[in-house]
């Protein structure tokens, strides 16, 4: 099976992306919901949380979000702990799930791919871009979080310049039919490609 990879910086609309994808029948992998739920659903990712954070990383209805994300804030080390307990079970989730498609290629959306090396396991990357300005606007639309919180997200990824460099498709995000444009183009190049 052919991986396509799919990242952007935060705001940049990679969800949007993934959806055009998934209208042309692609079947799409979101990475960051699969391991939310995975931290949720799993006994074993649950148990080695609470091992880490305390008994506190869980409430009644799920995992403590809040409580987590201020201990990270606080110490990048357990960013990387947390990372090294969920990131295998994704990743063993992610090679079940491609046995079970039936198409031409699949997408791994991944907010994070190359900071974690994951477009090693991609046989084609695309990143999906957008200028500053717009993608800080619509998080502050989506998330209704500060600008600051947004800046110290964006400071921990890597800047799109470094992405695309690395990337064999680019989708500037900015407006939406062009962007459907870009997407069908990457599709039918993918497409092309794999009948060789």
């Amino acid at each position: 099976m052919t991986i396509v990879g799919l990242t952007g910086g935060i705001g940049s609309g990679k969800t949007t992306v993934a959806k055009m994808f998934n209208e042309v029948g692609i079947p799409v992998y979101i990475a960051d919901v699969e391991a939310k739920k995975l931290m949720n659903a799993s006994s074993v990712v649950k148990q080695e949380l609470i091992e880490l954070f305390g008994e506190n990383a869980y409430l009644k209805e799920g995992l403590n979000k809040p409580f987590i994300a201020n201990i990270i804030f606080n110490d990048k080390s357990y960013l990387q702990k947390m990372n090294a307990i969920v990131h295998p079970r994704v990743a063993e989730h992610f090679e079940a799930w491609v046995l079970e498609q039936r198409s031409a290629y699949v997408i791994k959306e991944v907010a994070i791919l190359f900071e974690n090396g994951g477009d090693k396991a991609c046989d084609y990357v695309i990143s999906v871009t957008a200028p500053k300005s717009i993608r800080m606007e619509r998080v502050l639309k989506r998330d209704g979080t500060t600008k600051e919180k947004i800046e110290a997200i964006m400071n921990n990824q890597w800047t799109d310049a470094k992405k695309v460099t690395l990337s064999d498709f680019v989708v500037f995000n900015t407006v939406l039919e062009e962007t459907k444009r870009q997407v069908l183009n990457i599709h039918e190049e993918i497409l092309r490609n794999l009948k060789f």
